[in-house]
């Protein structure tokens, strides 16, 4: 059964994109604990990160990389914070998140409420930065 993540890559559920390349896909997470704060995928589906073959790994974080340095460009933040925790969703993905402190981060916080429009807007931003670095 695929999991949620890779019918998102397929389209079958529909997402904030704000990029893709062959082997990734990056979106806004919908329950963000922060504006900007995005998923990032292999499109190979595999549950746990450290099962990720060399290659996708490397991959993954050069490409989490570079969609955090878009993320950092758009929303206002004094750094990227960067966690795989991998047990919400049996597919392996990384959380980018705009932050000001350490308590940012934690994920028993409140999530943050956005409409359409502002997700698609930030997505716009981020995929926009993305394709200029």
């Amino acid at each position: 059964m695929s999991s949620i993540f890779s019918k998102i890559v397929k389209g079958e559920i529909p997402s904030y994109k704000v990029a893709e390349t062959e082997d990734f896909f990056a979106f806004l997470d919908i329950n963000p604990l922060a504006q900007g704060h995005t998923l990032v995928i292999p499109k190979k589906e595999v549950d746990y990160v450290f099962d990720l073959d060399e290659e996708t790994y490397t991959g993954l974080w050069t490409f989490a990389k570079k969609v955090g340095k878009a993320v950092e460009s758009v929303v206002p933040c004094k750094r990227i914070g960067i966690t795989v925790i991998g047990l919400e969703v049996p597919h392996t993905h990384i959380h980018i998140i705009p932050i000001n402190s350490i308590y940012d981060m934690d994920f028993k916080r409140d999530k943050l409420k956005f409409s359409a429009q502002e997700f698609h807007s930030v997505a716009n931003k981020i995929s926009k930065a993305y394709n200029k670095l």
